[in-house]
């Protein structure tokens, strides 16, 4: 369980910076853990994957333009980073600027003024919106905080490329990223092919991003995040396993959501941290993009996967120029 067995080498150019358009074009390697095969394909071909009856758990969350601008009564710049939702008033936030206390009120918008609640530590503070709409607010105000290792600042492609075609939820600062390969056409045709779609929400905090600071990975932990599973999909997962079908979760996201209370609806805060050597209880399958060296989202695939299968996957991946990250490709774990 050392950090240095879960690193790889990878090529600067392999970060995609931008999104494949059309979405299911993305590439899709597909891995058979039982047979250890590995095949290379597209997302557009995901459903001759899976089987009539299977079903699909997606992320419904919606990233919200989290990073604001804004001044004090002083006429001082201050930059907002909501990092974490509380609820659609407050929230944690990294804050930069000078002499940021208590009770200071930075204006960002004619329809939105950010009060600071409480510092905790460092430069992250507990914050209160004061808008009658925040999400609304924050969709004319705000930018969308796109990863950091794009380099660049939101350009108007990542309004629509990085949200999912289904986003409704608001709450989330980073996008859950394996579902960005799911067109409409897409999920057309996964319907057509007899294969059901469920939903739940985790609204994915800036910790998403939180590097692993320690040699023993047992030692890390994951920021807590909101998540809601409803009932139906609950009920939808319990019909699958008696059919005997496979519960397949896109995303990282729905994995810890799902395993967090297994086959109950729940709504709340987990803090579930999956590593290699977690017995899963809910998901069959896994859909996932390739993460960074060293992160607690490659040790949750790992954990499905199998380290040593997962490791050589990356290292063929590197090897056949898969991008990589948020805008990348894509693998499904069968």
């Amino acid at each position: 369980m050392n950090l240095k067995d879960f690193d790889y080498h990878l090529p600067e150019e392999l970060i995609a910076k931008h999104p494949v358009i059309p979405r299911h074009n993305a590439r899709l390697m597909v891995l058979n853990r039982k047979d250890k095969s590995l095949k290379h394909d597209i997302f557009w071909n995901l459903p001759l994957y899976l089987e009539e009856g299977d079903l699909l758990v997606f992320n419904n969350s919606k990233v919200l333009p989290a990073r604001l601008y804004g001044r004090k009564a002083t006429g001082g710049k201050v930059e907002i980073l909501l990092t974490d939702y509380v609820d659609k008033n407050r929230w944690y936030a990294l804050v930069g600027g000078k002499n940021i206390r208590k009770g200071l009120k930075v204006f960002v918008g004619e329809d939105l003024e950010v009060e600071i609640l409480e510092h905790l530590e460092g430069g992250k503070f507990k914050v209160y919106l004061h808008s009658s709409d925040p999400p609304r607010a924050l969709d004319r105000w705000g930018k969308i905080p796109i990863p950091p290792y794009l380099q660049r600042e939101e350009e108007e492609i990542d309004r629509i490329y990085y949200q999912t075609v289904f986003a409704k939820e608001e709450g989330s600062v980073a996008s859950p990223t394996a579902s960005l390969h799911f067109s409409e056409e897409l999920l057309r045709r996964i319907e057509e092919h007899g294969i059901n779609i469920a939903f739940i929400t985790l609204h994915v905090s800036y910790g998403t991003f939180k590097p692993v600071k320690v040699e023993d990975i047992t030692q890390h932990r994951v920021d807590p995040e909101h998540i809601k599973v409803p009932a139906e999909t609950v009920e939808l997962i319990k019909q699958t396993k008696e059919k005997g079908k496979r519960v397949v979760a896109v995303g990282t996201t729905v994995v810890r959501a799902l395993e967090s209370k297994p086959f109950e609806p729940h709504e709340g805060w987990t803090d579930l941290y999956i590593y290699p050597g977690y017995e899963f209880k809910v998901v069959d399958a896994l859909i996932t993009n390739f993460h960074l060296p060293r992160s607690s989202l490659l040790f949750l695939v790992c954990a499905f996967g199998g380290r040593g299968f997962i490791m050589e996957a990356y290292r063929v991946a590197v090897e056949e120029k898969y991008r990589f990250y948020s805008y990348g490709d894509g693998m499904l774990i069968l």
